[in-house]
């Protein structure tokens, strides 16, 4: 069974959690990064996307980059606006978008349990992603992304984290895109105890965001030949699955492989039912999607062949797109790779699809219907792979909020 393991968090004092705290490296762009923190010196940002500090055209994996990001970790640690818990600790830790409210355990985690699978993948990853987020661990001796895992459903882990957030949480803190992030430190030995017993009978974890900085752990605990008792474990927040909440996950592609919208359009027919809409279509069910061509959209609808489909992969929304559309009619042959092709998160809407088909930059949007964390589940445990950015789980968890130092301490206690 997966472990999990207390740490010595660090994390921001009261009083500078509201300025530190930031969105995820992985959702902003460089620039929109650099406006983020324009105004704020003490932002993460600084630390998780330190080229904003750098000129502009500078590589993104340039040595200055991670050299950058650990003067302003040391800075921010220094300076005392970050300091480390003087004994170990679990910590509740609640993401609260609108009326979706998520409570889960900051914890650590075993890299010999992913190494076994007992905290189960469903993505690949890129060796580019691996090495950034390895440099990136190395420059700051430190894990500051939290990889988000899910769990079973278990009763008892939900009444003993439920228990612990009770009081007032040390900080409640708004992030930039609107969700409150708060925090309750799990000081009580006979609490600490318990949630490594019950958790200990969990079958396995799953990764729902965060492949690439758990895969760039192991690797760092692989190079320090696993003598680093701090890097034998990486940092993650684990929430049952019933509070996970995925959104879709759209697609947009730059031109229609040479065919004019006309003929395109026949040949979708061809291949899904398709229906005019008067508003943006956001997909009901399994097997609808949306479409959009400049001043109209579509609904898609496949035939019921992949329901019969026994490869839960393929009966995933994007499979049916990228092997009935994408890849035959577009010519887009790996989505991971191919250029023409860009993935937009759910948070941002539908709107967000129209406007760039109207600008011109892309020829036609795709808005798909989320993918049910079952199917995750059920395709972590065939030990298969999703589509690439299959998934888009929201709220994401904040940068900065909480780290794992790895081979120091930092004598400073809250």
């Amino acid at each position: 069974m997966p472990e999990i393991k207390p740490l010595r968090a660090l994390r921001p004092t009261v009083d500078a959690a509201q300025r530190v705290i930031a969105l995820p490296y992985d959702v902003l762009t460089s620039e929109e990064a650099r406006s983020a923190a324009a105004d704020n010196p003490d932002s993460f940002l600084h630390v998780s996307k330190p080229e904003i500090d750098l000129p502009p055209g500078v590589p993104l994996h340039d040595p200055m980059v991670y050299a950058k990001g650990r003067e302003n970790f040391e800075r921010l640690i220094r300076d005392g606006l970050l300091r480390q818990d003087g004994a170990p600790h679990f910590y509740a830790y609640r993401l609260q978008r609108g009326d979706h409210v998520q409570t889960g355990v900051v914890a650590t985690v075993s890299v010999a349990d992913y190494e076994t699978n007992l905290i189960r993948k469903h993505e690949l990853t890129r060796p580019d992603k691996e090495e950034d987020r390895i440099h990136h661990m190395e420059a700051l001796n430190a894990q500051t992304g939290p990889v988000f895992l899910v769990y079973p459903d278990h009763s008892r882990a939900s009444d003993l984290i439920g228990a612990c957030v009770g009081g007032s949480p040390v900080y409640d803190a708004l992030a930039l895109d609107g969700v409150q992030h708060s925090l309750w430190v799990i000081d009580d030995a006979g609490a600490i105890a318990e949630l490594q017993r019950v958790f200990a009978a969990i079958p396995a974890f799953y990764i729902a965001d965060g492949h690439h900085r758990s895969a760039a752990a192991a690797r760092v605990a692989a190079k320090r030949s696993f003598k680093d008792a701090a890097a034998n474990y990486f940092l993650a927040v684990l929430f049952p699955v019933s509070e996970a909440q995925i959104l879709d996950y759209n697609r947009v592609v730059k031109d229609l492989n040479g065919l004019p919208p006309d003929a395109f359009l026949d040949r979708v027919a061809q291949r899904f039912s398709i229906s005019r809409e008067q508003a943006p279509v956001r997909p009901l069910e399994n097997g609808e999607i949306g479409m959009y061509l400049p001043g109209q959209w579509y609904r898609l609808r496949a035939d019921s062949a992949w329901r019969q489909d026994k490869d839960p992969v393929a009966r995933l929304d994007i499979s049916i797109l990228t092997d009935r559309l994408l890849s035959p009619l577009l010519g887009i042959k790996d989505v991971r790779r191919d250029p023409r092709i860009e993935f937009v998160g759910g948070v941002r809407g539908l709107e967000a699809l129209q406007a760039r088909v109207d600008d011109g930059e892309m020829a036609v949007a795709f808005s798909l219907y989320p993918t049910p964390i079952s199917a995750l589940i059920a395709i972590a445990d065939a030990g298969k792979i999703m589509p690439p950015k299959s998934t888009w789980f929201e709220p994401k968890l904040a940068d900065g909020l909480i780290s794992h130092l790895l081979g120091r301490q930092v004598d400073l206690d809250h």
